[in-house]
């Protein structure tokens, strides 16, 4: 246990970066819930990342615009796709996600067959480099947070019908998914959502979520400093466990019917 390993300077960004997924994440998450797709965001965010390896294997300069403007088309066109079979096949809305989310994958793998740091590349699309963010990024995920956060609040994105959350889901996926990578991403939509099913929504709701995600990410980052392993992996298991706590301990009392 190396407890120099401390370090706000590395860590504190990582936990800036962590909070931010999880303020757009987390409403999104339970509206995701709600609506019966929970994969959807595996799948957009395999887009995204696939966009991001198409921009890589074009020779474009790494983390420039020309890679983020890639990833979200990719992002964007998939979300138009989801629109579009939801209007002609909306029973099998599910099953079509997990379809792209699959294609997507293998296409990825496809375009990294012939680059010999394709694995790490891969590596580094599904776990992020959490601890690796900067200024830069963080400033410009926080700025697409807030205008997402103020879209959802004042029903922006439900004016647009089924494009609208489909395509502010992408956008906050998009920017989230470089930085935390696809496994931290659908766990910080689902887990804290899913801990806080049994609440109808609302502050209460918000607060123990918001507060499950924050902890999980907190805790994992330390001990993935304390014991030098991989983050991403060790916060996806503290944010599954938070979620356990804070289900248990926060539970809703069962409605007592008098004779």
């Amino acid at each position: 246990m190396n407890w120099s390993a401390l370090d706000w300077g590395i860590l504190g960004p990582a936990l800036i970066a962590g909070l931010l997924v999880l303020a757009t994440h987390v409403p999104m998450g339970m509206q995701v819930l709600d609506r019966g797709i929970v994969f959807i965001d595996l799948a957009i965010a395999q887009i995204a990342g696939l966009g991001v390896i198409a921009a890589d294997t074009f020779g474009l300069p790494e983390g420039g615009i020309a890679v983020q403007l890639s990833a979200v088309c990719a992002a964007l066109l998939g979300a138009w796709l989801l629109t579009w079979t939801e209007k002609r096949a909306a029973r099998h809305q599910e099953a079509l996600i997990g379809v792209m989310f699959i294609l997507a994958a293998c296409a990825g793998i496809l375009l990294l067959a012939g680059n010999p740091h394709g694995g790490e590349h891969l590596k580094d699309l599904l776990v992020g480099q959490i601890l690796w963010v900067n200024t830069t990024q963080l400033m410009w995920l926080g700025g697409l947070s807030v205008v997402l956060l103020v879209a959802l609040w004042l029903g922006w994105v439900e004016r647009l019908g089924r494009f609208g959350f489909y395509g502010a889901f992408a956008l906050a996926v998009t920017a989230s998914v470089q930085l935390v990578g696809v496994y931290l991403v659908f766990s910080s939509l689902i887990i804290p959502a899913l801990a806080t099913r049994a609440h109808h929504v609302g502050r209460r709701r918000y607060g123990i979520a918001y507060a499950v995600g924050a902890l999980g990410y907190a805790i994992g980052l330390a001990l993935s400093a304390l014991f030098d392993l991989p983050s991403g992996a060790v916060i996806v298991w503290t944010l599954a466990v938070c979620a356990l706590v804070g289900a248990l301990a926060f539970r809703p009392a069962a409605t007592t019917i008098k004779a």
